[in-house]
């Protein structure tokens, strides 16, 4: 939905093609972080990418607000992550060391141990060894979100068809010709933004999506009082109070389901992260499926062999949508080239181009 706002707003047409509510669904699912701490330790540019979508939130959000109506509830105070040993603590602490030097120092962050970390949280529990603490990070509800991106594309004239999934992408002399739902219908450039669907899609246009499913899952806890002002990729509160408690990863195929097992660990690690979470009530459970790449980056690419294709995927939808928007966009409609977009083709997975 970002990268058709973005578009609509270029001027271009803009129809999206969405499966309907039996879809794979990240965007519902997802935990609401935007997020550049410690992103890019394998992929130098997917720092540099992820830091500038995260600038770009703020004038994003406002713009969503104006024309939808909707505020994000995005904030940016920094955020924390969190280690329960000496070992996590050192690994991440290499990580962004690593990325701090690449960056040539330009990367903010710092280790508060434990009595740092209580100053500026007190309710961490004792298990707690320290955090990294970075100024880049934040969070918002991806739920106003996607409400807000869906009511701006409208707004902005572009259309929504929730006919069913696309079986087909033929390429015609001019422009696509695609099957969807029982219907054929005629596009002039097509944008592949299907998620775990780019895999089947993006051969039919001559391209490459090898994407699999990681099964994340998260809880939702009752509105208590607020607590917690730095966001983690473990726990954040919400505007309105509610706990989110999450950061599991599962190679299940695709299995989006809830399982006691998980959420009992992610629970459990939450509450000694913050023991005040321990009688805490759960509201609710799910499951999601992360859009994997083989090195968890994002892939961007335009058709050589079918002229006006593109596909355009990450499991990063919140942190990235802001670029996606204002600059992705740009790269697919006008020929805008981003500085960074040939790191994130799929042909770095080909072994042939490496040979």
């Amino acid at each position: 939905m970002a990268v058709a706002l973005g578009l609509q707003q270029l001027g271009r047409q803009v129809t999206v093609f969405d499966e309907g509510d039996r879809a794979f669904r990240a965007s519902r699912g997802n935990f609401g972080l935007v997020w550049v701490q410690g992103k890019g330790a394998k992929l130098t540019d997917y720092a540099r990418w992820t830091r500038q979508s995260a600038d770009l939130w703020p004038a994003f959000a406002e713009e969503l607000r104006e024309a939808a109506g909707v505020d994000v509830e995005l904030t940016q105070p920094g955020g924390i992550d969190i280690f329960l040993s000496d070992d996590e603590a050192e690994a991440g602490v290499k990580r962004l060391q690593g990325l701090s030097a690449a960056l040539d120092g330009d990367y903010p962050f710092e280790y508060l141990g434990h009595n740092a970390l209580k100053r500026l949280v007190p309710e961490i529990g004792p298990d707690v060894v320290g955090a990294t603490y970075s100024p880049m990070d934040g969070h918002l509800n991806p739920l106003y979100m996607l409400r807000a991106l869906y009511a701006a594309f409208r707004r902005a004239g572009g259309q929504i068809d929730s006919g069913g999934t696309v079986q087909q992408i033929e390429p015609l002399g001019t422009g696509f010709r695609l099957q969807a739902g029982g219907n054929m219908i005629h596009a002039d450039k097509v944008v592949l933004c299907a998620g775990l669907g780019n895999a089947r899609l993006a051969p039919m246009v001559g391209l490459d999506a090898p994407v699999e499913p990681l099964r994340g899952q998260v809880m939702v806890c009752e509105r208590i009082r607020p607590f917690l002002k730095f966001p983690s990729v473990q726990v954040r509160q919400v505007g309105e109070g509610a706990v989110q408690i999450g950061d599991s990863h599962e190679d299940v195929g695709f299995d989006d389901a809830s399982t006691p097992r998980v959420i009992s660990q992610i629970a459990h690690r939450a509450v000694r992260i913050y023991p005040l979470l321990e009688h805490v009530r759960m509201v609710r459970s799910w499951g999601s499926l992360r859009v994997m790449s083989p090195d968890g980056h994002p892939i961007y690419d335009r058709s050589v062999q079918c002229p006006g294709a593109s596909l355009v995927t990450c499991h990063s939808g919140v942190t990235l949508a802001a670029a996606h928007a204002k600059i992705l966009a740009r790269w697919i409609a006008e020929d805008q080239q981003p500085e960074f977009v040939e790191s994130f083709s799929a042909k770095r997975f080909d072994v042939r181009q490496v040979a």
